[in-house]
């Protein structure tokens, strides 16, 4: 294919592009908008002429017109003029000639200015960030001949990239590689200004309806959001997948907290939208062994009480910054020891949880419940001969509370250890009787605060 017979065909790509964007907005029905499509920029920049080229490179002034068509694409038209290219001299060739360049040209200094239109296409328009790549045609005309024309119409592809102010001002970088005309070169520009886009900022028609406001329409009024403490401008406060109206009106949970019941799983995107539980009740099935642990970590269905684990929960008083058991709690281990003992091919998992206060360092905390957690296994394997492989111990800290933390006086019901048994048969469904009671079995006891 000849050089213009390719123009002619990126050219029509162009054109097939753009006016495929043209029906999202021109086509479809949609409800008017009040939103600004036009927009304007100035700037300058360079004109970088290839080394062999008969003038020098120059500086431009650049103005552009563009519409925005869809959030996608925008066609924009510019204007652009070089004042002062001047002559380039090559110096002479191997045969002491002077350069074609010299001979030829003989005009000192010149101009150029051209019109160009572009198809640009944004990945992100209207972000703080909007880059795009462009496509389009355009022809530079030169005030005296240079290389032999004057008139040199190109393809012209490129990109560039916005940063947004506001709605109304942005400034812009733009590159374009100009190709395919009567130049046989590729030649670039390289310019950036700043770019208006007026009635940005016309304020939005308002219009007076009946009622009390509410702003993000979440079901709950602006007053009620502040009786609440919920964000009248975020329908949903503590982004569990409700909405804050829903929250309060339908389920009854607590739109600042994205876990009611505290059993490890959100009341929007867990409870009510994936497993159906209720996210008021900790236990749904009332199986013994919480929604979120079943779930998380034991892959049971929290809608049967069936296939719960077995679980004892001991409340255990450990001295301040210490992992050893006291003889007083040894009684309510040798039951999960026994149960242990008569199902060799029971597997436990053993969790340890901290309380957490404003004091309250993480990592410690962490490290702590691992360690009391496998005391209790350390005392198992050893009184009971239960073999370390069928035990894990892990500890969790403060990060999976069984009630809402105090974080100034702390809560001790959240400071235990919890010993899940697979491979047991749940007493809540009426097998397996042992004497651990029911489940979960419990031990409470005064307990020490955790070390800060």
């Amino acid at each position: 294919m000849s050089k213009r017979g390719l123009m002619y065909l990126l050219g029509g790509v162009l054109a097939v592009t753009v006016i495929g964007a043209v029906p999202a907005t021109s086509f479809a029905k949609m409800e008017p908008s009040e939103e600004a499509h036009w927009y304007f920029s100035v700037g300058a920049g360079l004109m970088d002429k290839e080394g062999d080229e008969a003038v020098n490179d120059g500086v431009i002034g650049t103005f552009r017109a563009g519409y925005d068509l869809t959030d996608t694409w925008s066609l924009e038209g510019m204007f652009y003029v070089a004042p002062k290219l001047t002559e380039r001299f090559v110096g002479v060739d191997y045969t002491g000639r002077v350069s074609r360049a010299e001979e030829d040209a003989g005009f000192g200094d010149t101009y150029a200015a051209a019109l160009a239109i572009d198809g640009l296409c944004h990945f992100t328009r209207w972000e703080r960030l909007d880059p795009y790549l462009t496509l389009g045609v355009g022809a530079a005309w030169f005030g005296h001949e240079v290389n032999g024309y004057r008139l040199d119409p190109t393809v012209r592809g490129g990109g560039g990239v916005m940063y947004h102010f506001n709605d109304e001002w942005a400034v812009r970088a733009d590159y374009r590689n100009l190709f395919l005309g009567a130049d046989k070169q590729a030649n670039t520009t390289i310019d950036g200004g700043i770019v208006w886009t007026p009635g940005a900022r016309v304020q939005p028609k308002f219009v007076a309806i009946g009622g009390p406001a509410d702003s993000d329409g979440d079901g709950l009024t602006d007053a009620d959001e502040a009786d609440y403490g919920t964000d009248p401008y975020d329908r949903d406060t503590d982004k569990d997948g409700l909405t804050d109206g829903e929250e309060v009106h339908k389920y009854k949970t607590d739109p600042l907290n994205p876990d009611t019941d505290w059993d490890g799983l959100k009341d929007g995107y867990d409870e009510v939208l994936k497993y159906g539980t209720d996210p008021l009740k900790r236990d749904t099935d009332a199986g013994g062994v919480a929604d979120g642990h079943e779930v998380l970590e034991d892959n049971t269905n929290p809608l049967d009480p069936r296939d719960d684990l077995k679980l004892f929960e001991l409340y255990i008083k450990f001295d301040f910054d210490q992992a050893i058991i006291k003889p007083e709690y040894f009684a309510d281990l040798d039951k999960i020891g026994k149960v242990l003992k008569r199902h060799p091919d029971a597997t436990a998992r053993i969790e340890g949880h901290a309380d957490q206060t404003k004091k309250s360092g993480k990592f410690h905390n962490n490290r702590l419940s691992e360690k009391r957690a496998k005391s209790v296994l350390t005392y198992l394997a050893e009184k009971f001969g239960i073999e370390k492989k069928h035990m894990t111990a892990v500890g969790y800290g403060f990060s999976r509370p069984k009630e809402k933390p105090d974080l100034v006086n702390g809560n001790p019901n959240n400071r235990r250890v919890e010993v899940y048994i697979r491979g047991v048969k749940n007493t809540i469904t009426g097998n397996e009787p042992d004497t651990a009671g029911g489940a979960p079995t419990t031990t409470t006891a005064p307990v020490a605060p955790e070390n800060k």
